[in-house]
C-alpha cells in the first residue's frame, strides 16, 4: 500500500538510517584529522556560557583580517576560532596577537580535509556545544534584517524564542564598477566601499532532495564565468548561523549540515522565514593573483576547476559591472529585491 507522497513508511526509516550513518562518517573524518591541527594560541578557556562564536579557515589573508574581525566584533561575536592553513604572509602571527582569537595551524591538504570542513567540525565538536556559531570565510559578511539597529544577539535570542536552530543566508557576490585593479584594496578598508555592486536577478533555485536544502546558483559568477554552463556555477546557498550541538556536522562547506532538519531554513508551505545574505567581497584587486595561485595549487573544489575558470577569464582590466548591476544600499533594499526576508521578526 502506498501512502501520501508516494513513499512507504519504511522508506523514510531507511533514509533516516542512512543519514545517521552519514553523520557518523563525517564525525569520524573530523576525529581522524584532529591530529593535523597544532595549537598556536588557545583562548577557548575564555569562552563564556552563551557566547556567540565565529569559526573560519584562512590562508594568506593578513590584509583582510582587520576589517573582518572588527565587523564581527561590532556585530556581537565574542570569540573567534580560526584554522590557519599554512600562511606565509603574517596571518598566523597577527591572529595569535588578537585577545579574542584562538588559532590552530596546519599544512595538511585543504582539499583532503573536505575544504576545511573536517578541521572546523572537530573544533566545533570540542568548543561550540550549545553556542550560536557563525561559520564564514574571511570574505563573507553577514547582513540580516534590522542589522543596522539590532546586534547579532537580538537575532539569536529571537531564534531561540522561536525554537529555530539555524539561519539561512544567500551568498551575494559583490564587485566594483570598472577594472579590478583600478581601486586597490587597503588593509582595514571596508571592502564594500570598492565592491559596491551586485546582480539583483538571474538566480536559479531548486531543492536538494537528499539533504532538503535549497540549491541556489546565479549572480555575477554565473553571468561572467559560467554563461555557457550556468548549472556548473558555484552554489550560493549557505547556513552560516547555527545553535550548535556536538553531534552536528557540516558536510559541504556551509551549504549543508546533518541532521537534515538544520537545512530547512525556508518555509516549505510557500511563506517566508527570516533569512539574511552574506555579502561576498571576493572580487577585489587581490583576486587576480589569488585566482592564478589557487588554480595552480588545485586545493579547491573539483581540483580547483572553478579557479581555473576565473584565472582564464579575469585579468587586472576585467570589469564585472553591467547595465543591470545594482548598487548596494542596505538590508531593506535587499528585502525589496527579494534577496532577504524578515519573515515573522518585526
Amino acid at each position: 500500500m502506498w501512502f501520501k507522497g508516494g513513499k512507504r513508511p519504511e522508506m523514510g526509516l531507511i533514509s533516516s538510517y542512512r543519514m545517521r550513518w552519514r553523520r557518523r562518517y563525517w564525525r569520524a573524518r573530523a576525529f581522524r584529522r584532529r591530529r593535523q591541527l597544532s595549537v598556536v594560541h588557545d583562548r577557548t578557556r575564555d569562552i563564556r556560557p552563551g557566547a556567540i562564536l565565529a569559526f573560519s579557515t584562512v590562508r594568506n589573508e593578513r590584509i583582510r583580517l582587520p576589517f573582518f574581525l572588527d565587523y564581527y566584533r561590532k556585530m556581537g561575536v565574542e570569540q573567534f576560532l580560526i584554522v590557519d592553513n599554512g600562511s606565509d604572509d603574517g596571518t598566523r602571527q597577527y591572529l595569535s596577537d588578537q585577545p579574542d582569537v584562538s588559532v590552530w595551524t596546519t599544512t595538511a591538504s585543504y582539499a583532503k580535509s573536505a575544504y576545511g570542513v573536517d578541521w572546523l567540525n572537530w573544533l566545533m565538536r570540542l568548543h561550540a556545544h550549545r553556542h550560536w556559531c557563525l561559520t564564514v570565510d574571511i570574505d563573507e559578511f553577514l547582513v540580516y534584517p534590522f542589522c543596522d539597529t539590532r546586534p547579532l544577539r537580538a537575532l539569536t535570542d529571537w531564534l531561540d524564542a522561536s525554537s529555530i536552530r539555524s539561519f539561512g543566508s544567500m551568498l551575494l557576490d559583490m564587485y566594483p564598477k570598472g577594472p579590478l585593479y583600478a581601486q586597490p584594496y587597503r588593509e582595514g578598508q571596508n571592502p564594500f566601499d570598492i565592491a559596491a555592486w551586485f546582480d539583483s536577478g538571474n538566480y536559479m533555485i531548486q531543492k536538494n532532495s537528499t539533504y532538503g536544502n535549497l540549491w541556489i546558483q546565479g549572480g555575477v559568477r554565473a553571468r561572467k564565468f559560467f554563461a555557457g554552463s550556468p548549472r556548473k556555477a558555484p552554489a550560493l546557498n549557505k547556513v552560516p548561523l547555527v545553535k550548535w550541538r556536538k553531534e552536528f556536522v557540516y558536510i559541504s562547506s556551509t551549504h549543508a549540515l546533518l541532521p537534515r532538519g538544520l537545512n530547512l531554513t525556508y518555509d516549505a508551505s510557500g511563506g517566508e522565514k527570516t533569512t539574511g545574505v552574506l555579502l561576498h567581497a571576493k572580487f577585489l584587486s587581490l583576486f587576480v593573483d589569488r585566482a592564478a595561485e589557487e588554480a595552480k595549487r588545485s586545493e579547491h573544489y573539483r581540483a580547483s576547476d572553478e579557479y581555473k575558470v576565473y584565472a582564464d577569464g579575469i585579468d587586472a582590466d576585467a570589469d564585472l559591472w553591467c547595465k543591470w548591476s545594482e548598487r548596494y544600499i542596505n538590508w531593506r533594499q535587499l528585502e525589496i529585491l527579494g534577496l532577504i526576508s524578515k519573515g515573522n521578526w518585526a
